[in-house]
């Protein structure tokens, strides 16, 4: 019997038991910040309040929490119990949760069913994570980029952050990030007549292929497509993933393998390491060689994990523009440093049936392709590592955070770390907003710490084409982008664009990092926040200029629209296969702290 032993030694029931016990936690406290649940405040010391859910006349959960700002909650996962009929007993099972939650949240019957496939799933890779080689948090902050992105837990907010719908358990163990198993990519041939090849300006697609393949390999792949009777001068050579392979791409292009419109070619030799974002990969063998994005339709946080064929298309004519603006500016290029690995080189395969589709589900339209994006190893100077933000969330098995451990070794006080994080993260960010209408989506994986010494020394951001919006506003800086590059990029009105910042970045990341530093008697709240609301203060103090857009794209308001990732998929959206991506509900306001620092903020003069 397959998995015998490794469900042996990981699915017991004290991983069980803990696994459950800190998802409920979780589940409760983004379910509170998201308005789906209202519990009953039972006792209140200062911000600690203990709550019950109440769940009928006979049962509640009982739990402890810390009130925090931007209206959120600490729910401390050993104060959750079950009280029913005067029987108290500790809450071990997130599924009963959910199941439990149905009298009070409107999901429907296959949504809760799904659920409950994706949470089961999520408890198995927490499982796994707590039988993971127990490095600490002080030896961590040695480990290199692509190997440190292997400890990370999942997404902070979703509740469902590792579902995986579509893996097998065999999946889970082979392709998993956290699992870092080395894999090889494979390789097709696909006709030029059903492809499309894009890059960067001057960059040759003999060029991308004499970067990612030895001569070896491809004369070897050229072989193979002379010995099935055809021109290798007629095809594009592109690496697939494995699993897309078996699972997709030959159910979904019979046809075109029939008539050799695509050609397997089998493995290369350099070995990748999947990333957080599992469809990215890392090369290990040779590290200065492109981060390769791929489609695997595995339905994960919200979406397919695809490569959307309007955007494949693009995202080389998005890199440049990213790019050009920083090479043309003093403040990004000189003072800020920033580092933009660019998306250089795409292939777009679609299904020629499902193209013509009306209003398709958005899964099919994203079947085949591929994204050569930058190696971050050829832009990092001597003494600097990266890291992504999301490892900043990280804590061991003994609970150190390894934020701690980078404060520590650098010799800074934690309010110089966090004021030096905070002045590398934001004046680049602000700078594209404020000045170019331009925005990222600065979530945990896609903005990357350059360290210095364990100190923030600068910032790199990547995913251009997926996470790039621009602000719907007649701004000079824009007139001169073409309607369909706009029609790609997602044109917000501006508390649209301040989102993505203000609930990618603050809400996303920063909520949960704060949580850990006072959990950690390492700094008060009432410090971050200062310390962020500072950085933006700094910023606007250095460009006057651009008062009228400060204004415009106000992180200082009292509220801002709330944004909901797990209400999406429970509420709003379920798991429909709709023909666009989910985005976010909103859902009522949010307090926003950040206020309480605006009488501070520079007003010219």
């Amino acid at each position: 019997m397959q998995f015998k032993s490794e469900l042996k030694s990981v699915l017991n029931k004290t991983n069980w038991e803990k696994v459950n016990r800190k998802l409920i936690a979780k589940m409760l406290s983004e379910y509170m910040y998201e308005d789906m649940i209202q519990p009953e405040t039972i006792e209140q010391n200062g911000k600690t309040i203990q709550y019950s859910l109440k769940i009928s006349e006979k049962k509640a959960y009982r739990y402890t929490a810390e009130k925090r700002f931007f209206d959120s909650y600490d729910v401390k996962w050993e104060t959750i119990y079950i009280l029913q009929e005067s029987k108290r007993e500790i809450a071990d099972s997130a599924i009963g949760l959910i199941v439990d939650l149905q009298e009070f949240i409107p999901m429907s019957p296959e949504t809760v069913g799904h659920l409950i496939k994706e949470l089961n799933a999520t408890l198995i890779a927490d499982a796994h994570l707590l039988e993971k080689d127990p490095k600490s948090a002080d030896e961590l902050i040695h480990e290199d980029y692509e190997v440190l992105e292997g400890y990370m837990t999942g997404h902070p907010w979703i509740t469902y952050n590792k579902g995986r719908i579509g893996f097998g358990y065999d999946d889970y163990l082979n392709y998993a990030p956290e699992n870092q198993n080395e894999i090889k990519l494979s390789w097709i041939a696909v006709q030029k007549k059903i492809a499309s090849f894009q890059s960067i300006e001057g960059l040759k697609y003999e060029e991308v292929l004499k970067n990612e393949l030895s001569e070896e390999e491809r004369i070897n792949f050229e072989n193979m497509v002379k010995e099935q009777g055809a021109d290798p001068a007629h095809y594009y050579f592109m690496p697939v993933h494995e699993w897309q392979w078996k699972n997709i791409l030959i159910q979904n292009f019979p046809k075109e393998l029939a008539y050799k419109e695509i050609i397997p070619l089998g493995e290369g030799t350099d070995s990748y390491l999947p990333q957080q974002s599992i469809r990215t990969f890392v090369n290990t063998t040779h590290k200065e060689r492109y981060h390769v994005k791929l489609p695997m339709s595995i339905l994960n946080t919200l979406v397919y994990r695809g490569l959307p064929s309007e955007r494949t298309l693009i995202a080389p004519q998005v890199t440049q523009h990213i790019k050009g603006i920083a090479n043309k500016d003093p403040f990004l290029k000189d003072v800020c440093r920033v580092i933009l690995p660019g998306e250089n080189a795409s292939i777009n395969v679609d299904q020629q049936h499902y193209k013509k589709v009306k209003k398709a589900p958005y899964q099919y339209l994203e079947m085949l392709g591929t994204i050569w994006r930058e190696s971050i190893y050829t832009y990092l100077d001597e003494g600097e590592k990266a890291i992504t933000l999301a490892a900043l969330l990280y804590e061991d098995h003994n609970g150190k955070p390894y934020v701690q451990s980078l404060m520590e070794d650098s010799g800074l006080t934690a309010d110089e770390w966090m004021k030096t994080f905070f002045g590398v993260v934001m004046d680049p960010l602000l700078h594209y907003l404020y000045q170019y209408g331009t925005v990222f989506s600065p979530h945990g994986q896609n903005t990357i710490v350059v360290l210095k010494d364990s100190v923030p020394y600068r910032l790199a951001i990547k995913d251009f084409v997926d996470d790039v919006n621009i602000s719907d506003q007649d701004f000079p800086e824009l007139r001169g982008l073409s309607k369909k590059f706009k029609a790609v990029l997602r044109s917000e009105p501006p508390e649209g664009l301040t989102q993505f910042i203000f609930t990618g970045l603050f809400i996303c990341h920063l909520r949960y990092m704060s949580n850990i530093l006072i959990n950690h008697d390492i700094m008060e709240e009432d410090t971050f926040w200062m310390l962020l609301a500072q950085s933006i203060m700094n910023y606007q103090e250095k460009f006057p200029e651009l008062r009228e857009r400060f204004e415009l794209f106000d992180f200082f308001k009292p509220e801002l629209t709330k944004l909901c990732l797990n209400r999406n998929r429970m509420v709003d959206y379920g798991y429909s296969d709709g023909d666009g991506r989910p985005h976010a509900s909103e859902f009522g306001k949010v307090t926003n702290a950040l206020a309480f620092y605006k009488s501070g903020i520079y007003t010219g003069g």
